[in-house]
């Protein structure tokens, strides 16, 4: 199938436009619907844990899944996500375990090689 071919096609312009109104609803809900609107206590409360989970998220694939390794678990990655996390229980400072993980990855990929 050429480009031409599939971008011409009812079927890709059909997705498109579901995926786009569907975007826009979602987004809506919460800006439009009940944007000027206090929420529930219940719903602050989850809402306050977003970017907490968000962040452990991203990064458990890059540590899992390296693509450095071809996807294989490597012990840098794992003592360095160990580390950043033992640092930011003991300390609760975002930026000493993020240091913390930085310089345990360097100093692990140095002594394992």
């Amino acid at each position: 199938m050429t480009v031409a071919e599939l971008y011409g096609s009812p079927t890709i312009w059909l997705i498109i436009l579901a995926l786009g109104i569907g975007t826009f609803v979602l987004r809506y809900s919460f800006l439009g619907w009940i944007g000027n609107r206090p929420l529930p206590e219940w719903a602050l409360r989850h809402l306050r844990y977003t970017a907490v989970a968000v962040l452990p998220g991203l990064v458990a694939p890059l540590v899992l899944w390296p693509a450095a390794t071809d996807g294989q678990p490597d012990p840098a990655r794992l003592i360095a996500a160990g580390a950043t996390l033992a640092v930011g229980l003991a300390s609760r400072n975002t930026l000493a375990a993020i240091l913390g993980g930085l310089t345990s990855l360097y100093l692990a990929l140095w002594l394992l090689g």
